[in-house]
């Protein structure tokens, strides 16, 4: 059962079991950011909240995050995601996204900011009207999955001192996981533990997780899931 709640006049979140996706609304369009776990009439769904035409944005392509897509003929994603995205069965047409593509809602400037690493195309996306920042799996106090065929750490590290370079302009994070919202000063904690973990210096434990062992590491703002 998905639970739909109010941010501002113009933005929504909808909880979906573990996972959030988004509605954002401007004076021409709506946004859906991701479709969710098990919403497969995510469109649908939120097509109660607005009479605005809505279109969809994937901040990446794992499965949790595109169950509504095939109810889109076309979507705004990055190229880099496409492996990922018809691996998963995903469906449709991407409409190409890169650094610095603005989508603009209607008086409601959407910019995108690459942040690979927790998948090759993952994605944020700063709502500049709101100072708010989209940011997907990657920046969350839940638990980051890094293990898998399309997982690169040290390039997530990369990322997360890249979207340091937009740190004056929000002061919000909205993640997909974890607690909602969080804000700027996790980044440079989530930074910080990766990095013990790419230098060897954290302690984790073996568990099962999707059929493969992995090491979970914990800290005490977030956690991540990395290959033995």
């Amino acid at each position: 059962m998905n639970e739909i709640i109010r941010i501002n006049e113009e933005t929504y979140r909808i909880e979906d079991e573990g996972v959030r996706f988004f509605l954002l609304t401007g004076k021409e369009k709506a946004l859906m950011i991701d479709s969710g776990m098990n919403t497969s009439n995510a469109k649908e769904l939120v097509k109660e909240l607005t009479d605005l035409p809505i279109e969809l944005l994937n901040t990446h392509a794992d499965r949790d995050h595109i169950s509504g897509n095939g109810e889109f003929e076309k979507f705004y994603m990055s190229p880099d995601e496409e492996e990922n995205y018809r691996q998963a069965n995903g469906q449709g047409q991407i409409i190409p996204i890169k650094e610095n593509d603005v989508i603009d809602l209607g008086e409601r400037r959407l910019k995108i900011i690459d942040n690979p690493g927790h998948t090759p195309g993952s994605v944020a996306i700063l709502d500049e009207k709101y100072r708010a920042l989209i940011g997907g799996d990657a920046i969350q106090s839940g638990t980051i999955f890094m293990f898998g065929k399309f997982r690169n750490i040290e390039r997530y590290v990369e990322s997360l001192k890249h979207i340091k370079e937009y740190i004056n302009e929000f002061d919000v994070i909205y993640p997909s996981h974890g607690s909602f919202p969080v804000y700027p000063e996790i980044i440079d904690k989530l930074i910080e533990g990766a990095n013990t973990i790419i230098n060897k210096e954290a302690e984790g434990k073996t568990v099962e997780m999707h059929g493969h062992e992995v090491i979970r590491y914990e800290f005490p703002y977030a956690g991540f899931f990395c290959d033995k």
